[in-house]
């Protein structure tokens, strides 16, 4: 048996002479236990027929399109992986410009439910290109900003929130709130690290307050949706289920899920709320975490707690080690999107947090934010690689 020597023991633990040493393995673990427990609980919300659908799907039907697009979402991650990410600093206006008349065009030609135009019917597939826009933007504007460094004043600041108000208000004329405020989360986080003055931010907190304030008093904010972000200020539970809303209806039964589950849970495929068609409303898509904290209790939902922590820990770590202002600034708008959307998707789910559609990543059912999430994935990785 040979024995290495210490000049190949060296080169051998060198990451330059061995890749795999530059790929950041606890993310990836984290991911990879967050997309396959995932397709458990799709799997789990969804086996069971509806009766009251005339066409009923196979029990397999959403874990199957779900697996599709992991499989797919692991393709593109392995590209993003394999081009160098300091060509997207450059060629970020062509992404950017490609992305805009998706947005546009998705309203008059494109699909939804709900009150929401948000996708592209492409045969037995959809194409979501707002969750495409979610990564676009974070990487617009970190190319941008990483070219006017040092020089963020006021003049800079209008040109980033033009930047970022076209598409934020073309996915808000799809009526799809929830993106539009992952959006504004990312942009925010990005503008900050890239040196936004205290008293801008100030100034575009109450311009935003404001606006709301104004579309509010003039009725120009819809009654469903202004009552889905206001429900859970007033959880009364003595209502009557016919005079309940939609929000407060799901809400309700969103907490006696959780609730069911104690400190360990009623056990896998056993949720009495989330085992049943008529139980908790869109427990596969926004409301996901019913499940795993009714089948899993407490324990579950804090391990998957504490994974998405391990995936957020590792993002920002890396944006922290990396030398590029252009991958530090991406690295550090995908930090964003990732801990806001968990902190509002699992609190909207407790009356914690209202509730605004936002699903929770690799977890909820739909394939084009689970390969969303992946491309981002393979963006962090491919910064970790090449990080010096």
């Amino acid at each position: 048996m040979s024995v290495l020597t210490s000049p190949e023991r060296r080169r051998l633990f060198d990451p330059h002479n061995n890749p795999s040493l530059r790929l950041d393995w606890a993310l990836l673990f984290a991911v990879g236990v967050l997309s396959g427990f995932g397709l458990t609980m799709i799997y789990s919300a969804t086996r069971d027929p509806n009766p009251d659908v005339q066409n009923p799907v196979s029990p397999t039907y959403y874990l199957e399109r779900q697996g599709i697009a992991l499989l797919v979402g692991l393709v593109v991650a392995a590209m993003v992986m394999l081009v160098d990410y300091r060509k997207l600093r450059d060629f970020w206006p062509l992404l950017y410009g490609a992305t805009l008349p998706l947005l546009l065009a998705v309203k008059f030609v494109g699909a939804g439910t709900g009150g929401t135009t948000a996708w592209f019917n492409i045969g037995p597939f959809q194409f979501q290109p707002s969750e495409v826009a979610k990564l676009v933007l974070v990487v617009s504007l970190a190319g941008f900003l990483s070219r006017h460094e040092g020089d963020f004043d006021a003049w800079r600041l209008v040109q980033v929130l033009i930047l970022a108000g076209v598409p934020m208000a073309l996915v808000l004329y799809q009526n799809d709130l929830g993106t539009m405020l992952v959006m504004a989360v990312c942009t925010i986080a990005v503008m900050v690290v890239a040196g936004l003055k205290p008293i801008h931010l100030l100034v575009l907190i109450l311009l935003t307050g404001s606006l709301f304030g104004g579309l509010i008093a003039t009725d120009q904010f819809e009654t469903y949706r202004l009552e889905r972000l206001t429900g859970f200020l007033d959880q009364n539970t003595g209502k009557a289920a016919s005079k309940q809303t939609d929000a407060e209806f799901t809400l309700q039964r969103s907490k006696a899920a959780i609730q069911n589950g104690g400190i360990w849970g009623e056990g896998l495929y056993q949720g009495t709320l989330t085992r049943i068609p008529n139980g908790v409303p869109a427990q596969h898509t926004d409301f996901i975490f019913t499940a795993v904290g009714e089948q899993f209790g407490f324990v579950g939902g804090a391990g998957l707690l504490a994974l998405f922590g391990l995936l957020i820990w590792r993002t920002w770590r890396i944006s922290a080690f990396t030398d590029d202002r252009f991958a530090q600034l991406v690295a550090i708008g995908f930090v964003a999107m990732f801990s806001f959307q968990v902190f509002e998707n699992i609190g909207m789910t407790m009356g914690m947090m209202p509730i605004t559609g936002i699903p929770l990543p690799f977890m909820s059912y739909g394939g084009s934010a689970m390969i969303a999430y992946w491309a981002a994935l393979g963006l962090i990785v491919n910064i970790h690689f090449r990080r010096n």
